[in-house]
């Protein structure tokens, strides 16, 4: 089974929205942040946004004021709102979760299977 579910991509003209949804199954424990990575054509992958358990959260530049991410920990799923699209936000979208640090070292990385988003002019 999968450990990251991903859904919501799309085709969305220009100032439309789109949600991405990304949930962990309970294999995944402890986690420390949620968050969603893209990558563009001809561009290296991003950190778009993220969020801790705790509630904090982060936002490349150039997503700021239009997206949003919020997570629900007892459902273990992130979401990413984005608003107000732009053709430049084509990509594709990656969730990611990292686990919280153990004895023994650094967290975990998981990665979900990708979905597009193409935004239209």
């Amino acid at each position: 089974q999968e450990q990251l579910v991903e859904s919501g991509g799309g085709l969305v003209q220009a100032g439309g929205s789109l949600r991405l949804s990304c949930a962990a199954t309970g294999s995944i424990v402890s986690i420390y942040a949620m968050g969603w990575y893209r990558r563009a054509p001809g561009k290296q992958r991003e950190l778009v946004a993220a969020i801790t358990s705790g509630g904090s959260t982060n936002y490349v530049d150039s997503v700021k004021g239009r997206f949003t991410i919020s997570r629900d920990n007892a459902k273990n799923t992130v979401y990413l709102q984005m608003n107000t699209l732009k053709p430049e936000d084509t990509a594709v979208y990656y969730c990611h979760v990292r686990t919280e640090p153990g004895p023994r070292g650094p967290g975990d990385d998981y990665w979900g299977q990708g979905t597009q988003v193409t935004v239209s002019s």
